[in-house]
């Protein structure tokens, strides 16, 4: 397999979860929401470097996470910019050069399991750029300004995208680039890349792979380790 690099920008500020800090270094389980996903990754066996963006005021914060949990992986922690792409694009300019495939990964989704990852890993194999996604539940509608209904969009051919999401080295940083000199800004690096008119797989996601935005997301975050814990503990019975 391919030698693997991690980007996990986590410099945004969280402001919906209302917590008056970044909303990475609120407690899950009793430990920072990043560290969960930072662990992730540091135990797996196909990962060879990480590299995490945090916001200016936070990186001795992330530092110290690091440091206090023996994350011997972390490569590097570097500042993030203005917007998410900007965070993204100094995390690849901070790997290696060595790195031949490049996933990011949100560090507000720590719930993305091992088993999960490495399932990704060997179904995106075969392509330049991939993405995690599932199938959207609910009726999308598109509305104007006003609130008006515009149109009804078919359900299913619509995916709400996860990360992670995994590149080729050179075409995420080719993206990254083109895009700055454009003066252009997606809503995900997987919209760069659809941009410069590259293809994008998307693969099955999990729906347990949510992004911790609000109180109600940490809330069920809990909720759902604890799941895991009696799932993990029925299991052990029965062998």
């Amino acid at each position: 397999m391919a030698k693997i690099g991690i980007v996990i920008p986590a410099a945004g500020q969280g402001k919906r979860m209302g917590a008056g800090c970044n909303k990475q270094f609120l407690k899950l389980r009793g430990q920072p929401i990043l560290a969960h996903t930072i662990r992730l990754f540091e135990e797996s066996c196909h990962v060879s470097q990480i590299v995490i963006v945090g916001a200016e005021g936070d990186i001795p914060i992330i530092e110290e996470l690091v440091h206090h949990l023996a994350f011997r992986k972390v490569a590097a922690i570097c500042q993030g910019g203005v917007h998410r792409q900007d965070s993204v694009r100094a995390g690849v300019q901070a790997l290696s050069p060595t790195i031949q495939r490049i996933v990011v990964h949100d560090g507000a989704r720590p719930l993305l399991t091992l088993q999960a990852f490495h399932n990704f890993l060997s179904e995106t194999e075969g392509f330049t750029a991939a993405i995690m996604g599932i199938p959207v539940k609910d009726t999308v509608k598109q509305v104007d300004l006003s609130g008006k209904v515009i149109q009804t969009l078919l359900r299913d051919s619509l995916c709400a995208v996860q990360t992670p999401q995994i590149f080729d080295h050179g075409i995420l940083e080719k993206a990254h680039y083109k895009a700055l000199s454009a003066g252009y800004y997606g809503t995900d690096d997987a919209s760069l890349i659809e941009w410069m008119g590259c293809p994008v797989q998307v693969v099955m996601g999990m729906q347990e792979n949510i992004k911790v935005t609000t109180p109600e997301d940490l809330w069920l975050a809990e909720r759902i380790l604890s799941m895991r814990d009696v799932r993990g503990s029925k299991s052990e019975q029965e062998t």
